[in-house]
């Protein structure tokens, strides 16, 4: 170094202030006995809350987990009022995710179905997110995706249902008695339940038409959802489909390991806290806590849906499922836990463009329940691109002319 630029270096330095000036909200004086402004933890008490602190009117509930939102503020701070290590396993009202409830009934010559639904109406111009579970689950199993959805669409609409044999939907024949299984679980018996339920709907609330309609299912709800869409019995009012985690191929290896999971898990339960419990610990479903009260029937407390019962139905709900989902009309969505999911038929169509895939690698089966936030982002994003009453659509050349002139 020059001298020269020594003399320019300890010049700049003999400027400069000996100490870093301090941060723009050093001066401000806090209380330390603020509990707003703090960053420590808070002790956690010692008394767990009351069991039945949170039991509710209808039969029908969901847990509590997942309803906490942390503070900005205390961001790492466990929540007050649970033992150090425990989560809160009571569970909620389903007024918490959804605003009504309805039993609908429809009359056929050999039954007659009462269906029960969960609903929150789609405003003025909203969409209607039509939902449909899973086998064994119920149409529960969406509470905190709705949650989710309706932060971003406040304006849609959410109809989820209970299949036959699922939750608290009832099957009776023509004289009144309750029937008990083997129901009719055919992919065609419940896609026309599906059908029925949504013109039973409309007929409730006296809309004079349908709203634009976004079909979404689970695992089972995936083959139940296009095959409405397939066969068009909802009519232009769809305007397209999403099938969550379920592919013709791995679904039909799944299905070889199904008796071995049936096999392993309880028959009966001592309550439902002890039956959220087991399931906690158990990968499948991943969120069960949100809704296992519609699993179990009371008495003691038992599976209400018996699996093993219609595994001669296995086979005709996933069979064709790939062809199907790319033949029918309307928007496709398809929401992964991973790629190694997909087969042939579907990779090919994929790479058509002939539909869009979403992958959540970080999930579980249960994708709407492990992600409900993002699953929700994503379906709301699809009904956008979908919607054509959002398009503006450009003059066509000839007014184009006669507007130069």
């Amino acid at each position: 170094m020059s001298d020269l630029q020594r003399s320019f270096a300890k010049a700049k330095l003999a400027s400069l202030p000996t100490e870093p000036p301090p941060p723009p909200n050093a001066f401000i004086e806090r209380n330390e006995f603020d509990e707003e402004d703090t960053d420590e933890l808070q002790a956690l008490p010692d008394s767990e809350q009351d069991e039945d602190s949170s039991s509710a009117s209808s039969a029908s509930s969901a847990s509590s987990t997942g309803t906490i939102r942390p503070n900005s503020k205390h961001l790492f701070a466990r929540p007050t009022g649970l033992s150090s290590g425990k989560r809160a396993l009571d569970p909620l009202p389903w007024t918490d995710y959804f605003t009504q409830e309805y039993y609908l009934e429809s009359i056929r010559p050999d039954e007659i179905v009462i269906h029960h639904v969960y609903v929150k109406p789609p405003g003025p111009k909203g969409p209607l997110f039509v939902l449909h579970h899973g086998a064994g689950s119920s149409g529960l199993s969406f509470a905190l995706f709705t949650a989710e959805l309706l932060k971003v669409l406040p304006d849609c609409g959410v109809f989820s249902v209970d299949a036959r044999g699922h939750g608290e939907t009832v099957v009776k024949s023509p004289d009144g008695e309750i029937k008990g299984t083997p129901y009719d679980l055919s992919l065609d018996m419940l896609s026309l339940d599906l059908t029925n339920t949504v013109k039973l709907l409309q007929a409730r609330l006296a809309w004079p038409q349908l709203p634009n309609i976004v079909l979404v299912g689970h695992s089972l709800g995936g083959p139940i959802v296009t095959d409405v869409a397939r066969k068009g019995t909802l009519g232009s009012s769809i305007l397209g489909y999403a099938v969550l985690d379920v592919v013709e191929g791995s679904a039909m290896e799944a299905l070889q390991k199904m008796n071995l999971y049936l096999a392993t898990r309880p028959k009966t339960f001592q309550s439902v806290t002890a039956g959220i419990e087991w399931q906690k610990q158990h990968p499948v479903p991943d969120f069960a806590q949100q809704y296992l009260r519609t699993y179990l029937s009371q008495g003691p407390w038992m599976w209400r849906t018996d699996l093993s019962a219609t595994e001669h139905y296995w086979e005709n709900w996933f069979t064709g499922l790939s062809k199907k989902f790319l033949e029918a009309k309307g928007g496709k969505l398809l929401i992964l836990a991973g790629t190694d999911r997909l087969d042939k038929e579907l990779m090919i169509g994929q790479m058509q463009g002939k539909y869009q895939l979403q992958v959540f690698p970080e999930a579980g089966h249960f994708i709407h329940e492990d992600q409900p936030a993002r699953t929700a982002m994503v379906l709301a994003d699809f009904y956008r691109r979908n919607d054509q009453s959002a398009l503006v659509l450009p003059p066509k050349v000839g007014e184009m002319l006669k507007q130069r002139h």
